[in-house]
């Protein structure tokens, strides 16, 4: 009778739960995707005065910021309806990947029937695709898939074990091959889940392998704040607010301790422990550390990409020597070779300048480069961009 008792009390709450969740969900998954390629979004909130969205599918503006002229996404009305619902419908839109937000009375909110959303540091957005062209590499399509693993390796130069995140693509459970490695790293704010789920580097790698465009290859993607040992919220520190920039972040020690991530991926996986079929990018400041890690380790990568790389940020220079004799470790590791370095910026991007100024530098001293520039600014449409375009780029022996 007691088990019949504890049933009926399990199934009760069961219910309850279910039914809680089936009245607070909602009907249908906004924002709506129209067939001309325009998108209408939608916000029932009949007691408010202004109701907005916001996204980089709105034309930029310039604000001010300690860094410089910054783009910043722009803001539309929406219109009041019936029931207290209002919306707004783009323009045509490209196939890309948008994230957005809504303004309620001057209030940032995410929009509560999309139940999708992406961590931005500390920002919490939705999103949407827009399939199609471009964006059909964003989204999981149905070709074999790679296996994406967290885990953790011992740092001892930063004295710490570290979380990173590490693709290996299809087939690799299976087979005894050896592969190559791109080290995709982040930018400020970021950490090793930003790629993941900003950058969509796994289903740009599916895709991209899937099609015959890239070869198979290991993505690892650390973490590049030295005082973390993984993301907030995934590591010891537990739950805290994320920032911009951490604690030594640019000083030097996560270049000049960046081996300890090689020597743990050559120990741990079946890779091709060689030069030529070693990669390492990064966005801005993953740009930045990029640059220096490659200079630093002279003949460790055979392909370089600085993807609207912060070549000269105010960064605390009490570090390991890294970054001494910039034209010298240049020059030493153009005489080692290297296959391709790979030089990638938005034309509003605020980092343009002294990349334009770095570019000078590598003509003065000779040193062979690619260079890509395209519109927008700094942006991770541009990032998801430069990738799906490098990677192609790799182990093409």
């Amino acid at each position: 009778m007691k088990n019949y008792v504890l049933l009926f009390i399990l199934s009760v709450s069961f219910f309850a739960q279910a039914q809680d969740t089936l009245f607070g969900a909602p009907d249908e998954l906004t924002p709506k995707i129209n067939d001309d390629k325009t998108v209408t979004f939608t916000l029932r909130a009949p007691k408010a005065d202004s109701v907005q969205v916001t996204g980089a599918f709105l034309p930029f503006t310039k604000v001010k910021s300690p860094m410089g002229d910054m783009d910043k996404e722009g803001i539309a009305n929406m219109t009041k309806g019936e029931n207290g619902v209002w919306s707004y419908t783009t323009s045509v839109l490209p196939s890309d990947l948008y994230k957005y937000h809504f303004i309620v009375d001057g209030l940032r909110v995410a929009d509560p029937t999309n139940s999708f959303g992406l961590r931005d540091v500390s920002a919490i957005t939705n999103f949407f695709i827009v399939p199609g062209d471009r964006a059909d590499l964003y989204m999981v399509q149905d070709v074999p898939h790679g296996t994406l693993a967290s885990r953790w390796y011992d740092s001892p130069g930063l004295g710490i074990d570290r979380k990173l995140s590490i693709y290996t693509p299809p087939g690799y459970e299976d087979s005894k091959a050896e592969y190559p490695v791109l080290y995709l790293l982040h930018g400020a704010g970021g950490d090793e889940e930003a790629w993941l789920n900003l950058g969509r580097t796994v289903q740009i790698l599916d895709n991209l392998i899937a099609q015959g465009k890239a070869k198979p290859m290991l993505v690892v993607m650390p973490n590049g704040n030295v005082d973390q040992d993984a993301a907030p919220g995934a590591g010891s520190r537990g739950y805290y607010m994320p920032t911009f920039f951490t604690a030594e972040t640019m000083n030097g020690k996560y270049e000049a301790n960046f081996m300890d991530v090689v020597k743990f991926v050559e120990s741990n996986y079946r890779v091709k422990a060689k030069q030529a079929s070693r990669a390492i990018a990064g966005l801005s400041m993953g740009g930045y550390h990029t640059m220096h890690i490659s200079r630093f380790y002279p003949g460790t990568f055979d392909y370089v990409g600085l993807f609207s790389a912060a070549i000269n940020p105010r960064i605390d220079q009490s570090g390991v020597g890294v970054y001494d004799d910039l034209d010298g470790t240049l020059k030493t590791q153009m005489d080692k070779g290297y296959k391709l370095y790979y030089m990638a910026i938005g034309e509003t991007d605020f980092l343009y300048k002294t990349n334009e100024e770095f570019r000078a530098r590598l003509d003065k001293i000779g040193m062979p480069y690619e260079y890509v520039e395209n519109g927008d600014g700094h942006i991770w449409r541009n990032w998801r961009i430069y990738l799906s375009e490098f990677v192609p780029r790799l182990f093409q022996e």
